[in-house]
C-alpha cells in the first residue's frame, strides 16, 4: 500500500457473491471492499449497500469520492425529520476522515434545506462557522464556502452588520479573486471600505502573491505532489502561521494519507505547537487509521492520550487495536509493548497494589507475546537483549524492593542465549551493587567469569577490583586463581584459532602458486607453438609488404557512441580494409588459413579486386556499417540487398583480416547521397541477431574531431539512472513502474553489442520535479526480486587516449605508420625494448560511469606512459649504455 490510486482501483469483472466471499476471507481488502459497494450501488441493492459502506467506514478512511456518493444517496432517500438526522450525523462522520471543501459545501447546503425546524437557522450558521474554521483559509476552494455564507445572509435579509462582518473576515484571509470580492463590497457599502478593511486586505493581498508560486506548483504537477506539499508546508512553517499550516498539511494528507512521514510531522507539530486536545487527538486517530502499519504512529498516539488525560480503558483499547495492526518487523511490536507498559508504571501508586498488579500482569503479558504470537510471525521475539525483562527487574529492585524477583528475571535472561556477552553481566553485576549486597555481587562476577567469551579481560578486572574494595585474602586468592585459569584458557583457544587460521592462509597461498604454475606451464606451451609458426608467418608478412608497399592507407579509429543518456561510447580499431583509403589487397599466393570459411555460399572463383582508388572514394554517398557478426555469410550480398531500398547502392565494401577472416564491419557507398540519411535511419536493425550500427562515413585523418554522437557531460536533473534491473524487464514494465511518479518522456534499456540487456536504463521525465520524484520513490525498491538502484543521471566526461608508443623514442629509424594496439603497424614488428613499455592505470569506474583520470607513473627515468614522451627523452637521447641498464634491471 504505496499509493493513493491503488484505493480508487475498481475491477469490474468482480460480481457480488464473489466480492462476499473475498471478503469472507480477507476483510482488510480494500479493492473489494470499493467493488462490493459499486456493484451493490449498480444493481440497487439499498439496504445491503448501506450496510457494505457501513462496514467499510469501521475499517478504513472513505475517500471524498465515496463520501460524496454515500451522502447523495441518503439524501434521496430522506423522508421525514428523523432521516434528516441521520444524514446529519452522516456528515459529521465524513468530514472527520479527511478535511475536504467539497463535503463542507454539501453539508452547508443541505442543512439549509433544514432551517425552516426550529432553531435551524442557528444550526446552519453554526456549520458555517465550522466549515469556515476547517477549509475557509483554503487558498483556492476557500472562497466558495464564504460567498456560500454571504449569500445566505442576505436571503434571510440579515442585519448589514453581519454581512458587513463577513465581508471583513474574508478580506483578511489570502484567497484567490480576492480582488473581485474587494471590489463587491466597494459597490455594496454605501460608506465605502473602511481603512481599516483596505489595510487588511493588502497585507493578504501580499500573503496571497508569496503562496501563489506553491499554488501554481500544485496546479501543474501530477498527482500525489508529495514534493509540492513538502515545499509549501516548510513555507508555511517558516511563516509561522499555525492556522494556514494546519490547513496545508490537511490539504497534502487529502491527497497523500498513505504517507507515514507526512503524519508523523503534522501529528508531531500539533503536539508541540497547538496542542489542542479535540484537534490533537483527532489526527493521531486518522494518522493510525490510513497507515496502521507504522509502529511510529501508535507509539505518539499512546503518548498523546495520556498527555491529554484520556481515561485508562481509552489507551488500553488504543493498545490493543495496536496490536492488532500488523506490523511489519518484530521489534516494532517490542517496542509498542515498551510504551505501553512505560504508561503502565507511569500510573502506579507503589504503595498501593491494584495498579502494581496489572503492572505485573502485563509485563508477563508482554513475554507471553513476544514468545508465542511474534515468533510464530517471525521467527525471533524482536527483544533478543531481553530489554523488557531487564526493564522489569529495575522496577522490582527499586520501586517494590523485591530482589528476589530480580534475580528470577536476570536468571531467565541469562539462559536465553545472553550468557556470554560481558555487558550483561555487567548490567545484572551492577544492580545487585545498587539494590543486592556483596555476597550476590561476588556470585555474580564469578558466574560471568566463568561464562563470558566476547570481553573476558573486562570482566576479570572487575572481579579483581571488586575483591580489592570488598574482598577478604581468601576472596581474593580465589579471584585471582579464577581469572588466571579464565585468560589461559582463552589464550588456548585464540592461539588455537590463530593456528586455524594461518593453515587455511597456507593452504589458499599453495593453491594460488599451483594455479600460477599451471597458467605459465599453458602460456609456454603456447609460445612454443607460436615460435614454430613464427617463419611461416614473417614470410607470408614480407610477401603481403611488397604487394602492398609502405605507403598504403589504413583506416582510422571510428569512435561509436550511444545516445545523450549517457551510454559507453565503443572503440573499434579497424586494421585491413578493401578498397576504402587504397587498393583492394591482391590475391595472395597462398590461400590463407579460414578463408573459405567466411565464403561459404558465394562463388568458389577467387574475387577480382576492385580498382577503386581514394580519389573515387566520396565520403557522402557512404555509411559505415559495424558491429556485424564475424562468420556472417556473403556478408557484401546481404547488405547490398538490405540497403537497395535506400537508394542505388553502388558497392558494398566487407573489411577482413589477412587471413581472410570478416572483421565485422564494412562500408556501403550509394550513387546519391540523398541516400544516406534513410540508410542511417536502419541503424539498430537486427542482422543475424545482432544490432548492426550505420553511421556517417568520415576520414578521420582530415577531420579527427568528428564525433557521431554528442555526449552529455553535465547532470541531466530531469533524467534518472537506473541499475539492478532484471534482465528480463521489458519497456513496458519499466514504463508501467515510472509513470506512477511523473509524464514519462523516453525509456532507453541499455544493451551489449549483440543486443542483449545490461540490466541498466535511463528514464527521461518531463522535469526535475517529477525526477526527483522518482529517485524518492524507487530508490531501494524491488521488482522481481531485484533490488533497485535509483539515481538522477550523470554522465561522465569521455577522454580517448592515444594508446601508440610515439616514434621519438627510437629515433628517425621507424617511418610514420598507422598504430596498432602496441605502437606498430600490424605487419611490423617494433624494435623498442619491452622495459620501456609502461601499463597504463585501468581507469576507476564510478556510479553512472564516471570516469577518473589516469594516472602517471615514474621508473628508471622514463616519464608517463605510452603515449607520453618526458621532457628529458626529447632533450636527451638513450645511449646503448641506458639500454642496457635498463634491461639488466628488468
Amino acid at each position: 500500500a504505496t499509493d493513493q490510486a491503488r484505493r480508487l482501483k475498481k475491477n469490474t469483472n468482480v460480481n457480488t457473491p464473489c466480492a462476499f466471499l473475498q471478503l469472507s476471507i480477507n476483510a482488510f481488502d480494500y479493492n473489494c471492499h470499493v467493488d462490493l459497494i459499486k456493484l451493490l450501488r449498480q444493481e440497487g441493492k439499498l439496504h445491503r449497500l448501506r450496510k457494505a459502506r457501513q462496514k467499510m467506514s469501521e475499517l478504513f478512511p472513505l475517500t471524498e469520492e465515496i463520501w460524496l456518493d454515500w451522502l447523495k444517496d441518503e439524501i434521496r432517500l430522506t423522508e421525514d425529520e428523523s432521516d434528516r438526522e441521520k444524514v446529519y450525523e452522516l456528515f459529521e462522520r465524513a468530514v472527520k476522515d479527511y478535511v475536504c471543501p467539497e463535503i463542507w459545501l454539501e453539508y452547508v447546503q443541505y442543512s439549509i434545506g433544514g432551517m425552516g425546524a426550529q432553531g435551524g437557522i442557528e444550526r446552519v450558521r453554526s456549520i458555517f462557522e465550522r466549515a469556515l474554521t476547517a477549509v475557509g483559509l483554503h487558498m483556492t476552494k476557500g472562497a466558495s464556502i464564504w460567498e456560500a455564507y454571504r449569500e445566505f445572509e442576505i436571503l434571510l435579509n440579515a442585519q448589514l452588520e453581519r454581512i458587513h462582518t463577513l465581508f471583513r473576515r474574508q478580506l483578511a484571509v489570502p484567497l484567490m479573486d480576492m480582488e473581485g470580492t474587494y471590489a463587491e463590497y466597494s459597490d455594496w457599502a454605501d460608506d465605502g471600505v473602511p481603512e481599516m478593511v483596505t489595510r487588511q486586505y493588502r497585507r493578504a493581498l501580499q500573503q496571497l502573491e508569496k503562496g501563489k508560486p506553491f499554488e501554481e506548483a500544485l496546479l501543474v504537477s501530477e498527482p500525489p505532489k508529495l514534493a509540492e506539499y513538502q515545499a509549501y508546508i516548510d513555507f508555511e512553517m517558516k511563516e509561522g502561521d499555525p492556522a494556514r499550516v494546519q490547513i496545508i498539511f490537511e490539504r497534502a494528507l487529502a491527497e497523500n494519507c498513505l504517507v507515514p512521514d507526512l503524519w508523523i510531522k503534522y501529528t508531531t507539530y500539533l503536539d508541540r505547537q497547538l496542542k489542542i486536545k479535540d484537534l490533537v487527538l483527532s489526527a493521531h486517530e486518522r494518522a493510525v487509521r490510513n497507515c496502521p502499519w507504522t509502529m511510529g504512529l501508535w507509539k505518539s498516539y499512546l503518548l498523546a492520550l495520556e498527555r491529554h488525560g484520556a481515561d485508562h480503558q481509552t489507551v488500553t483499547d488504543v493498545f490493543e487495536k495496536a496490536l492488532n495492526a500488523g506490523f511489519i518487523q518484530a521489534t516494532d511490536y517490542v517496542e509498542i509493548w515498551q510504551s505501553f507498559l512505560d504508561y503502565l508504571r507511569r500510573r502506579v501508586d507503589f504503595k498501593w497494589s491494584r495498579e502494581l498488579d496489572e503492572l505485573r500482569a502485563a509485563f508477563a503479558r508482554s513475554l507471553d507475546y513476544l514468545k508465542q504470537d511474534v515468533e510464530e510471525r517471525f521467527s525471533e521475539s524482536g527483544d533478543l537483549s531481553c530489554t523488557i525483562m531487564q526493564i522489569w527487574a529495575r522496577i522490582e529492585a527499586l520501586h517494590c524492593k523485591n530482589m528476589q524477583k530480580a534475580r528470577e528475571l536476570w536468571d531467565s535472561i541469562m539462559t536465553k542465549g545472553n550468557a556470554k556477552h560481558a555487558n550483561m553481566w555487567l548490567e545484572y553485576y551492577n544492580l545487585e551493587r545498587s539494590y543486592g549486597d556483596a555476597s550476590h555481587c561476588r556470585k555474580a562476577l564469578h558466574r560471568a567469569v566463568q561464562c563470558t567469551s566476547d570481553y573476558p579481560e573486562h570482566v576479570c578486572d572487575v572481579l579483581l577490583n571488586f575483591e580489592r574494595v570488598e574482598g577478604s585474602l581468601e576472596d581474593w586468592d580465589a579471584a585471582v586463581q579464577k581469572t588466571e585459569t579464565k585468560i589461559n584458557r582463552v589464550n588456548e583457544q585464540r592461539a588455537r584459532v590463530a593456528e586455524k587460521e594461518a593453515l587455511q592462509a597456507r593452504q589458499e597461498e599453495e593453491k594460488a602458486e599451483h594455479r600460477r604454475k599451471a597458467k605459465a606451464d599453458k602460456k609456454g606451451q603456447k609460445k612454443s607453438q607460436k615460435v614454430n609458426r613464427t617463419g611461416d608467418k614473417r614470410k607470408a608478412d614480407d610477401e603481403y609488404e611488397q604487394e602492398w608497399g609502405e605507403d598504403a592507407e589504413l583506416p582510422s579509429k571510428r569512435l561509436r557512441g550511444e545516445d545523450d543518456f549517457g551510454s559507453t561510447a565503443t572503440e573499434e580499431l579497424m586494421e585491413t580494409e578493401s578498397g576504402l583509403f587504397g587498393r583492394r589487397a591482391p590475391p595472395r599466393k597462398t590461400e590463407p588459413p579460414g578463408f573459405r570459411k567466411n565464403q561459404r555460399g558465394s562463388s568458389e572463383a577467387p574475387q577480382q579486386p576492385q580498382d577503386v582508388s581514394k580519389e573515387q572514394r566520396i565520403d557522402e554517398n557512404c555509411v559505415f556499417v559495424s558491429n556485424l557478426a564475424f562468420n556472417l555469410d556473403d556478408p557484401e550480398g546481404k547488405l547490398r540487398a538490405l540497403f537497395q531500398g535506400c537508394g542505388t547502392v553502388q558497392q558494398v565494401r566487407p573489411v577482413f583480416s589477412m587471413n581472410g577472416v570478416f572483421r565485422g564491419y564494412c562500408y556501403v557507398q550509394f550513387e546519391d547521397r540523398l541516400a544516406v540519411p534513410e540508410a542511417l535511419k536502419l541503424d539498430r536493425k537486427e542482422v543475424d541477431g545482432r544490432p548492426m550500427y550505420v553511421s556517417p562515413c568520415v576520414d578521420k585523418n582530415k577531420n579527427p574531431d568528428f564525433k557521431v554522437f554528442k555526449y552529455k557531460t553535465a547532470m541531466e536533473k530531469h533524467k534518472i539512472f537506473i541499475s539492478g534491473l532484471p534482465y528480463t524487464c521489458t519497456k513496458e514494465t519499466l514504463e508501467d513502474l515510472c509513470k506512477q511518479h511523473g509524464t514519462v518522456k523516453a525509456i532507453r534499456l541499455v544493451t551489449n553489442r549483440s543486443g542483449k540487456p545490461k540490466g541498466l536504463a535511463y528514464v527521461e521525465y518531463e522535469n526535475e520535479a517529477q525526477a526527483s520524484q522518482a529517485v524518492l520513490k524507487m530508490d531501494g525498491s524491488m521488482l522481481e526480486n531485484f533490488t533497485l538502484s535509483v539515481a538522477i543521471s550523470n554522465p561522465p566526461s569521455r577522454k580517448m587516449e592515444d594508446k601508440g608508443v610515439p616514434s621519438r623514442l627510437l629515433g628517425a629509424a621507424m617511418p610514420r605508420q598507422p598504430q596498432g594496439a602496441r605502437g606498430k603497424g600490424r605487419t611490423q614488428i617494433s624494435l623498442l625494448p619491452r622495459s620501456l613499455y609502461r601499463q597504463s592505470t585501468p581507469d576507476a569506474k564510478a556510479e553512472n560511469g564516471t570516469v577518473s583520470a589516469p594516472h602517471t607513473t615514474e621508473t628508471d627515468g622514463v616519464h608517463g606512459g605510452p603515449g607520453t614522451t618526458s621532457p628529458d627523452t626529447q632533450s636527451k637521447s638513450l645511449s646503448n649504455e641506458d639500454f642496457a641498464r635498463m634491461l639488466l634491471k628488468k
